[in-house]
């Protein structure tokens, strides 16, 4: 089966219980669909760039899934219609990455960059 990446961001006036039950859900309704739910990752809140709806945070979430593109369809077919998602990113990788995201790691364990000017 394809493997995917997801990301979404979740209201900010959420607990945090309640936006890691949203990652729940949309494990369960992977799994309905004949996939699964790899891996995920809470972010927690995050600063967005610009407002979306008029939130300046909300609740980051990364899962990794391995599910066939129906299932991924209605997945996203579902955050869409949910109030409390604001954004959603899909995109279909190669392999997964057994590390952390690179979200979750510490500065000094990400690799080095070069030397500013």
């Amino acid at each position: 089966m394809p493997l995917y990446e997801h990301v979404l961001i979740a209201r900010q006036d959420l607990s945090s219980a309640q936006a890691e039950g949203l990652i729940e859900h949309f494990g369960t309704v992977l799994a309905d669909n004949g996939g699964k739910l790899v891996d995920h990752e809470y972010w927690g809140v995050k600063t967005m760039a610009y407002k979306i709806n008029k939130n300046r945070k909300g609740h980051y979430a990364f899962l990794r899934s391995d599910a066939p593109s129906e299932a991924v369809q209605e997945m996203e077919r579902l955050m869409r219609l949910h109030d409390d998602v604001m954004r959603t990113l899909t995109i279909k990788v190669d392999e997964h990455k057994e590390l952390p995201s690179v979200q979750m790691q510490k500065r000094d364990e990400r690799a080095e960059r070069r030397e500013r000017r």
